[in-house]
C-alpha cells in the first residue's frame, strides 16, 4: 500500500476508534510499516478524532525522522515490537481503552494470560495477553519490558495504562485491539460469575487449526 493510502488508513481507522469511544482526548498512538521499510506514526499529543494525514510522522528504514510532526513519546514501545517480532509486526496500536485498563488493575487477573477464554476469537487474534508492570508514560523501560518477551507475545496490557497490539497489517492490528477490549469487557461483566469457558482441548484445537503464535 502506498504511503498516501497508509496515511489515509491511519486517519480513518483512528477516527473510527475515537468515534466509538475506544480512544479519547489525545490518548493512544498508531504506527505502521511502509513499503520501503520505514514507519508512519501518529504525532505526539494528537487526537485520533482529528488526525491530519499530512502531519503523520514519517521515519525512513534507518529510523530517522524525515517528515511530519514529532512522533508519539511511546516510540520505544513501538520499536520493541518491530525489532522483536520481525515480519510478523506490520503495525502497532496502543490505546487506553476502558475495560482493558480496568482488567489490568484487578488483583485476581492472571498477569501471564489476562484474557479468559470465553470465545475463540481472542485466542485466534491475540494468543495469550501478558500484563506488564506500570511504567510512567514515555518511559523507555516499557520498550525494554516488551523486548524481554523475545517476540513471543503479539499483545500486552501495560498495567494502569492500556493495551498494545501488533499484527501483520494495520487493519488486523486494529481488529485485534477491538477484540482485546471486547474480551476485557466480557471479563469485567462476568466478574464473580460462574461463566463457562473454552476448555483445554478446545483451545488446543484452535491453536493447531489456525497455527496460532
Amino acid at each position: 500500500m502506498s504511503d498516501t493510502k497508509l496515511r489515509d488508513a491511519i486517519c480513518r481507522l483512528a477516527r473510527s476508534l475515537y468515534d466509538r469511544g475506544l480512544a479519547h482526548g489525545s490518548t493512544g498512538n498508531i504506527s505502521t510499516r511502509t513499503e520501503d521499510g520505514g514507519l508512519l506514526v501518529t504525532p505526539t499529543g494528537s487526537s485520533f478524532g482529528w488526525l491530519d494525514p499530512e502531519r503523520i510522522s514519517c521515519f525512513d528504514a534507518e529510523g530517522r525522522h524525515i517528515a511530519g510532526d514529532a512522533p508519539t513519546k511511546e516510540m520505544p514501545l513501538h520499536a520493541a515490537f518491530y525489532d522483536t517480532r520481525g515480519t510478523r509486526a506490520g503495525a502497532v496500536v496502543h490505546l487506553h481503552c476502558h475495560h482493558a485498563v480496568a482488567l489490568s488493575t484487578l488483583p485476581d487477573t492472571d498477569h501471564d494470560n489476562a484474557l479468559p477464554p470465553y470465545t475463540p476469537y481472542s485466542i485466534m487474534q491475540l494468543g495469550r495477553v501478558k500484563i506488564l508492570p506500570y511504567f510512567q508514560p514515555g518511559d523507555p523501560a516499557m520498550g525494554e519490558a516488551v523486548r524481554s518477551l523475545d517476540g513471543q507475545r503479539s499483545a500486552v496490557i501495560l498495567a494502569n495504562h492500556g493495551p498494545v497490539v501488533t499484527a501483520g497489517t494495520l487493519e488486523k492490528a486494529v481488529y485485534a485491539m477491538e477484540e482485546l477490549e471486547e474480551t476485557a469487557r466480557l471479563a469485567i461483566t462476568l466478574t464473580d460469575r460462574r461463566a463457562a469457558m473454552l476448555d483445554a482441548a478446545q483451545i488446543a484445537s484452535l491453536i493447531q487449526t489456525f497455527n496460532i503464535d
